[in-house]
């Protein structure tokens, strides 16, 4: 059935329609729909396997913007003391500030920022990156980048951490991914999961136009109970879960909810001053509101710590003599 639940093949029925693109101007109309059985919420008509990757070689190629003026203050401020500072005020929801030693796979790094964050943090760093564009732009900085897919990437050695920032919402199938992660990490290795809160109260706020529906590329929308039970039956435990709201998010669904319109690209997302002053008003005159939505279970960004599941051992144990 193509309209079952992906986690559980339950029933779906449609909690929000229409739903469309408020970041490339994507035509197309979905829904987002919720399984009746384990409540996980879905992006309805589903992409297949090609055309999603269609959308992604026409909407989502690495490099775009490079050049501009947004894109020249982003990665100054990136490259600037500044920007660990604002990650101890506003949030870290790609792990830029967690210090660790051993070897890390980050799957679905695009063109290495990220890399290079964990790098200064203590880790040998990898990356995995199917776009072309962005996996040259990535290992002309010196990264190691492979650009198989996951299912069958296969490294000499496993990795101590892989992280998923914001990745696992855009799978077709969270459960053979988190599969295959767990092949690839080392016995005790960790993932370390972010992705959209589907319960944030900025669902609420932005209605259809929420930036993290971000449809068709997110396929599956979780909770902190639907992120939890998707890890529980692949195997894994959760060691740690949080939630952050950045205030970038808090400024991108704003600026969507009053200026995006369907089959047009939101332009103002990339007006650096409209979002930087956004941001000043998210982090300096909403600070309580959204520390207390973190804390009510309502903030914008799922975290997770996770370990895999213990392989079976190849033989049943023999009987005492």
């Amino acid at each position: 059935m193509a309209d079952a639940c992906l986690a559980c093949g339950g029933r779906l029925e449609t909690s929000l329609a229409p739903v469309y693109d408020t970041r490339f101007g994507i035509p197309n109309r979905y829904e987002i729909a919720r399984c009746t059985a384990c409540g996980l919420e879905q992006t309805l008509p589903r992409p297949t396997g090609p055309e999603l990757g269609g959308f992604y070689a026409a909407h989502y190629n690495a490099g775009a913007g490079k050049g501009s003026r947004y894109a020249v203050w982003r990665e100054r401020f990136f490259a600037s003391p500044l920007y660990r500072l604002f990650l101890a005020l506003d949030s870290d929801i790609s792990f830029h500030g967690r210090r660790g030693r051993g070897r890390l796979l980050d799957i679905g790094c695009n063109e290495g920022r990220n890399l290079a964050f964990y790098q200064r943090s203590g880790f040998t760093v990898e990356g995995l990156e199917t776009n072309p564009v962005a996996r040259a732009t990535a290992q002309s900085l010196g990264f190691t980048v492979h650009g198989a897919e996951l299912e069958v990437f296969q490294p000499p050695e496993g990795y101590d951490v892989a992280v998923l920032s914001n990745v696992l919402e855009h799978a077709l199938d969270p459960k053979e991914m988190l599969d295959h992660v767990a092949r690839v990490l080392k016995p005790g290795g960790q993932l370390w999961i972010s992705c959209p809160n589907a319960r944030s109260w900025l669902r609420t706020v932005g209605g259809a136009a929420w930036i993290n529906w971000h449809v068709p590329f997110h396929i599956v929308h979780f909770s902190q109970e639907t992120l939890a039970a998707t890890l529980g039956r692949a195997g894994w435990r959760v060691r740690e879960a949080d939630q952050q709201t950045p205030a970038l998010w808090v400024a991108y669904t704003l600026l969507a909810r009053l200026t995006a319109q369907p089959g047009v690209p939101t332009r103002s997302l990339r007006n650096p001053l409209a979002v930087l002053a956004l941001m000043g008003v998210a982090r300096c005159l909403m600070f309580p509101w959204l520390w207390l939505a973190n804390r009510l279970g309502r903030g914008d960004c799922l975290i997770a710590i996770a370990e895999p599941p213990v392989p079976a051992t190849s033989s049943s144990p023999q009987p005492t003599p």
